[in-house]
């Protein structure tokens, strides 16, 4: 049987999508996988051993009004290779028009999605010939493993969500290169967002670091991307401890990074999604979107958000004249803070009598 995955970006979506890939080769491993996906998001992809054909598009061109009529003329040339596979199913799990265009043009007879009423972009519905309707407020990780159900026909459960991503001995070197710069145990901080309204104050993720450390002797790495220096530096000016870091990491050197903090701490993005599935301990603050759909689904996480105002609820605004949601002092982050790194020390506590 030869599946094609379509999950196109961000890096964050994509990573949602990681246990369902998991899922259908553990059912299927026989199977030839195809995964098309955002050439600016797919290095998450590459070297991925579940997946035969992974397929890079450029699609920022196609945004718009007229998202059909781009595709009908360039779809065909940068899809070219697509038919060549002779696709048995495509399964949407990105829900666009341009997203459901490409499982057309894949020429699959079989083309699976979302049903209208859980599609991004509702008019995409025309494109499958059959779509899974999921239960209301469902976590992103378990709607695309319900989505692979039943376009596969196959009891996947959703108890364990495996994000299988592959590194090189390069990201583990860039990791371990990092944690020689800072204290052996440490936190990281990420202050970035892909919307202004996702962003925490820089200023209180500098006096959180320095929280972190008085009371627990735990560092602080500031991670970012190449365009959010100014954000690193203003928690670096923030913070009056000494002991917190900038770093500007690769995105599979991040993970690796990741595998050996003692906790997380972030907004709805790409980086935290990554420690996520990294297995990190996390502590999330939450703006217009929901912890309950994308944060994470290991109930020792901790959420820092507002639910005291009802503008949260199926907010979702890049733009916002009444930005409250992220009024949150570094304390009541701190008290998450101290709470999740109790959790893990109960953990360690509890696996330590099980194996001594």
């Amino acid at each position: 049987m030869k599946i094609l995955i379509i999950k196109l970006g961000a890096i964050g979506d994509i990573i949602h999508t990681l246990p369902a890939l998991a899922a259908i080769r553990s059912l299927f491993p026989e199977a030839e996988l195809s995964w098309v996906a955002e050439e600016r998001s797919a290095e998450v992809l590459r070297g991925n051993r579940l997946i035969d054909n992974l397929i890079e598009v450029d699609t920022k061109s196609l945004r718009g009004s007229k998202v059909i009529e781009k595709m009908l003329v360039q779809g065909p040339r940068q899809l070219k290779n697509l038919r060549r596979y002779e696709f048995d199913i495509a399964i949407d799990f990105q829900g666009l028009l341009k997203s459901g265009m490409i499982a057309k043009l894949s020429g699959a007879k079989k083309r699976w999605g979302f049903a209208r009423k859980d599609l991004r972009e509702p008019a995409a519905r025309v494109f499958y010939t059959n779509t899974a309707k999921l239960p209301e407020m469902t976590h992103v990780v378990r709607r695309s493993l319900g989505l692979a159900a039943a376009a596969l026909g196959a009891g996947i459960e959703d108890t364990e969500h495996r994000f299988p991503i592959f590194t090189t001995e390069e990201h583990k070197i860039e990791a371990a290169e990092i944690v020689r710069r800072t204290e052996r145990d440490f936190a990281l901080l990420n202050p970035a967002g892909g919307w202004i309204t996702k962003l925490w104050h820089p200023q209180k993720y500098g006096r959180l670091a320095d929280m972190i450390w008085d009371e627990f002797g735990i560092g602080s790495i500031v991670v970012t991307g190449p365009n959010e220096a100014a954000l690193a530096d203003e928690v670096l000016s923030s913070s009056l401890s000494g002991k917190t870091i900038a770093i500007q990491p690769t995105l599979k050197g991040f993970y690796e990074l990741a595998k050996l903090g003692r906790l997380y701490i972030g907004g709805d993005t790409g980086p935290t999604h990554l420690a996520i599935a990294a297995g990190t301990p996390i502590v999330g603050v939450f703006g217009p979107t929901e912890w309950w759909r994308n944060g994470s689904l290991n109930p020792d996480d901790i959420c820092v958000e507002r639910l005291d105002i009802g503008c949260r609820v199926d907010c979702h605004r890049r733009e916002c004249s009444n930005w409250i949601c992220m009024d949150l002092g570094p304390e009541t982050a701190f008290e998450a803070v101290r709470t999740r790194l109790a959790r893990t020390q109960s953990t360690l506590t509890e696996t330590t009598k099980i194996l001594g």
